[in-house]
């Protein structure tokens, strides 16, 4: 799937990324796409997924960089040092922070319409990010939403233990900070999408942070696609990833006041 969909970005790609820095790594690095027409445009921040180990990298979620900007938005594609070039906690989520930061030099956005969205370990990621960073919403798509119980099933070949430096017991410090169950209320509008036939990630995962996130007053949507595995979410050319599409443009929609006007008795 990777594979077409790299030729896929290949034939769509008429934005001609732009590569900005910001830090000295070279991992530390995003690509900004700007569609047509006159900003100040709403920008989405790409945090893509892998487990958070090197091998693999923000191409993975190219497509829907490409996908996104066509329908408007601008994209924030960012690299970040993940297991095996310097990353795990804490320096994974610094990157991705500092990555958010960084769109206060870019022109032509408009920084109240900014939404963060991650796929799969970055889910996690973007999650944790919106705590303190001024967005308007988060968007998790088959995400890490529950770092112990990822580690209790032993998901990504026990990704959670490497990227925490060790397990719940040995570093609980660590699991503390990364973990998104543990920062709730979030305080952020949510969307958690999961595909229903998800073997990677369970949808169980996003079902939980999702209930507990309105037990708490979040205003926490989750979107479970039937049939849909771990990779088919992040498929522009997906009728998932079209649903989830609308569902995230609605993120930016006002909250409904108390004093609108209603239907007279």
């Amino acid at each position: 799937m990777f594979a077409e969909l790299a030729e896929w970005v290949e034939s769509n790609d008429v934005f001609g990324p732009q590569r900005h820095r910001y830090g000295d790594d070279p991992e530390q690095v995003a690509d900004l796409r700007m569609p047509t027409g006159d900003g100040p445009h709403p920008v989405m921040v790409l945090i893509h997924g892998g487990n958070w180990r090197a091998q693999f990298s923000k191409t993975t979620i190219e497509a829907l960089a490409v996908g996104l900007t066509q329908a408007g938005w601008a994209t924030w594609n960012i690299e970040y040092r993940r297991v095996g070039n310097g990353g795990g906690v804490p320096a994974t989520g610094a990157d991705v922070a500092a990555a958010i930061r960084a769109l206060q030099d870019v022109p032509g956005i408009d920084l109240q319409r900014l939404i963060l969205l991650g796929h799969s370990s970055g889910g996690q990621l973007a999650l944790r990010a919106a705590q303190k960073a001024q967005v308007a919403a988060v968007v998790c798509i088959a995400g890490y939403c529950d770092l112990r119980e990822a580690t209790r099933l032993g998901l990504g070949n026990n990704a959670v233990p490497a990227f925490c430096g060790g397990g719940p017991d040995e570093v609980p410090e660590n699991f503390d900070a990364a973990d998104p169950t543990r920062h709730l209320p979030l305080g952020k509008k949510t969307l958690l999408a999961h595909g229903t036939a998800d073997e990677v990630v369970p949808p169980s995962l996003s079902a939980s942070y999702a209930a507990n996130g309105q037990r708490v007053g979040d205003s926490c949507e989750l979107l479970l696609l039937q049939d849909a595995g771990h990779f088919d979410v992040i498929d522009p050319r997906s009728e998932h990833w079209r649903t989830i599409e609308a569902a995230t443009a609605r993120l930016l929609e006002p909250e409904p006041t108390e004093d609108s006007p209603g239907e007279e008795a």
